[in-house]
């Protein structure tokens, strides 16, 4: 490793090489790129038309990319739950989520690593991301997901090359099964990976740029496993660190309450999640009852001001269809979003003068069985 680059920190600290494929510190914890100055505006190149237009705010910069026009989404004006908001609409990425963002960072720097076989575990969105950036850096994919993941996320990795196993159980079954065979081949687990965090923090650089080069106060996402609460703490803490911003975004976290660690553990205090038994949701692709960076999560969440609250199970159905009604088909796990909104404003944690950015994660179109299910239940269909 040169001495001018970044270093992969553990939980313990300890230091390992950014430019070696690794996806765990030795003592199993997640890594994290070391936190790092950021950019200003005159290094965006904007000849670029995608999320590689801020390539220089990465660890590893002067990576090869393997790109499919990832990022430059819009972001639209809605109002939502009696507040005006700006909607960054991820659906809108090349295979319809936000993990694009990551799976083109994380991606680029195995190919530059010589990494050409990988393992990847999902509920769907980022097994089909995964397969659609090994396909483009001929890679080899093999992803495992559970047995009720929406037939079209599997059907885009199949499509894409990916070998798709499916496991029986829970989303957390497959993620336990995916580590049990991560000495087979790489493990590049959109969960794991540190890279993958430096292509999700991209997105904060871009709410900057869409909105003028300043910050929101309030930025409100989805969570399971959090990539997307550490990429925006990640991208606007180099903002900040780098003059270009003002003040942290309070991050406000939604998750499904019928599987909420992380709403648990901010509740009571607790610096991680504790074990429990959760039931099925269908918000699928925040359903993760052990999330591997769940010390990190809770605590970028506590560090910017933030919030979290847990959807109830009966408000995801009407929010996904009053979302459609705008014109944003999202699934429902995004579409938790909308409650969420209405739940921190009456909690005293949005109010009119914030300026608001809500981040809708993933498109109706990788979950039609389960849009098919909620028109079904219409009252007059």
């Amino acid at each position: 490793m040169t001495t001018d680059r970044p270093a992969l920190i553990d939980r313990a600290g300890r230091r390992y090489p950014i430019d070696e494929p690794r996806w765990c510190g030795d003592d199993g914890s997640p890594l994290l790129v070391e936190p790092l100055p950021g950019i200003t505006r005159e290094r965006i190149d904007p000849g670029i038309p995608s999320q590689w237009r801020y390539a220089a705010a990465l660890a590893l910069p002067d990576t090869p990319a393997v790109s499919l026009g990832e990022g430059r989404t819009p972001l639209l004006p809605r109002r939502l739950g009696g507040l005006d908001v700006a909607v960054k609409v991820e659906t809108a990425n090349p295979t319809a989520s936000f993990k694009d963002r990551g799976t083109s960072v994380m991606i680029s720097t195995l190919r530059s690593q010589g990494v050409r076989a990988v393992l990847e575990d999902s509920s769907g969105n980022g097994g089909s991301s995964v397969a659609a950036y090994c396909a483009a850096a001929g890679i080899d994919a093999r992803i495992l997901a559970p047995e009720a993941t929406s037939p079209a996320k599997i059907l885009q990795s199949r499509i894409h090359g990916a070998s798709v196993e499916l496991v029986p159980g829970s989303r957390q079954d497959t993620a336990d099964e995916a580590l049990r065979r991560s000495a087979e081949r790489f493990y590049a687990s959109h969960n794991w990976h540190p890279h993958f965090i430096e292509g999700i923090k991209l997105i904060a650089y871009e709410i900057w740029e869409d909105m003028g080069f300043t910050a929101p106060s309030a930025v409100v996402v989805p969570a399971g496993a959090g990539s997307l609460v550490l990429g925006c703490a990640a991208g606007f803490g180099e903002l900040y660190r780098s003059g270009e911003i003002a003040r942290m975004p309070r991050l406000l976290v939604t998750q499904p309450e019928r599987c909420s660690p992380l709403v648990r553990a901010f509740a009571s205090g607790a610096d991680g999640v504790e074990p429990a038994e959760w039931a099925p949701t269908l918000a699928e692709g925040t359903a993760i009852a052990r999330p591997v960076r769940d010390r990190e999560v809770l605590r970028a969440i506590r560090d910017t001001a933030g919030a979290m609250t847990a959807v109830a199970e009966e408000r995801l159905r009407p929010a996904t269809l009053a979302l459609a009604r705008t014109g944003l088909y999202a699934e429902p796990t995004s579409a938790q979003v909308v409650p969420g909104v209405e739940q921190f404003a009456r909690d005293g944690h949005l109010t009119r003068d914030d300026d608001i950015v809500v981040v809708l994660t993933g498109s109706g179109l990788k979950a039609s069985a389960a849009m098919a299910r909620l028109l079904d239940a219409e009252p007059d269909r």
